[in-house]
């Protein structure tokens, strides 16, 4: 039978879970769901099975990396049914928000470090679910292969290769490790152009061939394809400025460990604009408009 003790070390480890369902799912919610079955597997178990356990922490990692992995299996055909372009769940920084309270929800228990800015979680999706995993659990936990083999079912030399072919993905990718120097600088003037529907200064800040993507699920107004090309995207600003869709007031807030920017009504989050900055220009901005992926938002906004 778990003692006091027994169970106030288990339930430490939810945290790490957090960490890693996160970044293997892009997704707060689903990471959360993934930590609550591995809890209840646990707790399944039999006094004398969870007795014999020498390390709970690295079951229970193990437990929720497999969950992890065969929620990544059958997420190409979640992702067909999705409407329009579908982007990872964004993660707000706790000490921002007024009445953030303790470490109540998943978002307070992710950690906002370099592997989770949106570039570096966008890169991940493109990954096979076995890549994920074993760069995930290598590169970002520092799992030995052999452990990693344990969870995907293969060979640690097979792991191996795994996550050298994840790591080649990141590298031509250029998803940078952290925000760019001057990103703070660079997203407070978008904002204010934005908010003046200033085109001309939105064009400026724009790399010649930077990206749009924006995630509306089909429950918010989006984009359904990205948006390539600054002549393209300051065109389509130009749209929705007339219909005063983007000349609203901007907060700036930390979007997954970087600067970014949200918008709000009647204490709702609308939109999270995630960025990508090399030198003074946008390249990348990802808008995640989808009500579903907001909720920690809007409810810190409340």
């Amino acid at each position: 039978m778990d003692t006091p003790e027994d169970l106030d070390a288990v339930m430490r480890e939810r945290r790490q879970l957090t960490n890693v369902a996160y970044r293997l799912l892009g997704s707060l919610a689903e990471a959360e769901d993934v930590v609550q079955e591995t809890y209840a597997r646990w707790y399944a178990l039999s006094d004398g099975q969870r007795d014999a356990i020498d390390n709970p922490g690295a079951w229970l990692t193990t437990v929720a990396s497999r969950v992890c992995l065969d929620l990544l299996g059958s997420a190409r055909a979640r992702r067909e049914r999705y409407v329009g372009e579908w982007l990872p769940e964004p993660v707000p920084k706790r000490t921002e928000w007024i009445g953030a309270d303790g470490a109540a929800d998943p978002a307070d228990r992710v950690t906002l470090d370099e592997s989770v800015n949106m570039a570096f979680l966008v890169v991940l999706d493109t990954m096979t679910p076995a890549e994920r995993v074993a760069f995930i659990l290598h590169d970002v936990f520092a799992y030995s292969f052999n452990e990693i083999a344990d969870i995907v079912g293969r060979s640690p030399a097979a792991c191996r290769q795994l996550a050298s072919s994840a790591r080649r993905r990141v590298r031509t990718s250029h998803a940078a490790p952290g925000a760019a120097p001057g990103q703070a600088a660079v997203v407070r003037d978008f904002k204010r152009a934005l908010e003046t529907a200033d085109i001309r200064a939105v064009m400026s800040l724009l790399d010649p061939s930077a990206t749009v993507i924006a995630d509306g699920g089909g429950l918010a107004n989006a984009a359904l394809h990205p948006i390539v090309g600054r002549q393209r995207i300051v065109r389509y600003l130009a749209a929705l400025a007339a219909r005063a869709d983007i000349s609203v007031p901007w907060l700036e807030r930390t979007v997954n460990g970087q600067p970014g920017l949200i918008s709000q009504e009647d204490g709702r989050t609308l939109t999270v604009l995630a960025f990508a900055v090399d030198g003074d220009r946008i390249t990348h901005i990802w808008s995640i408009r989808n009500p579903e992926k907001l909720r920690e938002w809007t409810r810190r906004a409340t």
